[in-house]
């Protein structure tokens, strides 16, 4: 039931921000979010065999590194604060990170 609900909830956001991917800064944003995400849920998992916390840990590093990365573009000349970038690299963090929730299997 509760992944239901996730998946319709979701199916409202996504049509937004349909052709987001369609750049290539915006993939390499991804990826980046999807690396950190990546590394960051097997360290959590592996630290503490937790499911839960090794989701939320890695959504949040790839939200994290993304608010920096923009943090240090905006203080550069003639560059701003791109909440694209932003969502693209939550993204890659967010599309990690439930993947490998779902298949990662509780040990016995």
């Amino acid at each position: 039931m509760k992944t239901l609900l996730t998946l319709f909830l979701l199916a409202f956001t996504l049509p937004a921000t349909a052709q987001l991917l369609t750049e290539y800064d915006k993939q390499y944003h991804f990826a980046a979010g999807a690396l950190v995400s990546a590394g960051t849920y097997t360290l959590v998992y592996a630290k503490t065999k937790s499911k839960k916390k090794a989701l939320i840990y890695s959504v949040a590093s790839s939200i994290l590194i993304g608010t920096l990365k923009e943090i240090a573009d905006s203080r550069e000349k003639g560059n701003r604060f791109d909440k694209r970038d932003l969502l693209a690299t939550t993204y890659g963090g967010l599309t990690i990170g439930v993947t490998f929730n779902l298949f990662t299997k509780k040990k016995p």
